[in-house]
């Protein structure tokens, strides 16, 4: 990974506006996971609310079984009223066991998860209900570490896309001109986005 770091960091240092961002950002850190079940719980549990709330609710949900880690057959079998206790909401709480389920039939296995591409990995968990392809995108570049995914929805990018490379456009034309100045990141968009991320921090 420090090689493929070095390569990358070479190449968007090639970008002047990216050169600048890295030489006044930390080093990035790894943030790698193999267990995607597990992400995908946090993930679900965490929408649409604060930081501080997701961790907590999901802390009292993981708290509710063995070892604090929630087996799918043992998510599958536990009571509502159980589930609702920890803080989630009928709906996340539907979606928590669809992930179950589907991790259970052996969908999320390290083979299954590995053999695919970005966009076919995107389709492959946006079948679940409450996953979207924003959801599986930050998995993608966080839990895998995919070196190439571009999240054209996510608002901290458009930000700070408009703050660094000026842009100005909404909806569709923002997206596309977000589009075509990451194409001079290729094939090390993640990289470049965390940078991007991270630079809002700093600001």
């Amino acid at each position: 990974m420090h090689t493929a770091l070095q390569a990358a960091l070479a190449l968007l240092r090639q970008d002047p506006v990216m050169a600048q961002i890295i030489a006044a950002t930390p080093p990035l850190i790894s943030s790698r996971s193999e267990d995607i079940y597990y992400k995908l719980l946090g993930s679900i549990v965490s929408q649409q609310l604060s930081t501080k709330v997701a961790a907590t609710i999901f802390r009292r949900f993981t708290e509710l079984f063995p070892d604090q880690y929630p087996n799918p057959e043992l998510v599958l079998a536990a009571a509502d009223e159980a589930l609702r206790s920890a803080g989630l909401s009928f709906q996340k709480l539907n979606y928590i066991r669809n992930v179950a389920a589907f991790a259970a039939a052996g969908n999320l296995s390290h083979a299954t998860i590995d053999a695919m591409e970005d966009e076919q990995l995107i389709q492959h968990l946006t079948q679940l209900k409450g996953v979207g392809r924003w959801t599986v995108e930050m998995l993608l570049m966080f839990a895998l570490e995919r070196p190439d995914v571009m999240p054209l929805d996510d608002l901290g990018i458009q930000n700070a896309m408009k703050k660094h490379y000026g842009l100005e456009g909404k909806g569709k034309a923002l997206r596309q001109d977000m589009l075509q100045v990451s194409e001079a990141w290729r094939p090390y968009r993640t990289i470049a986005c965390k940078y991007l991320w991270k630079s809002l921090e700093m600001a």
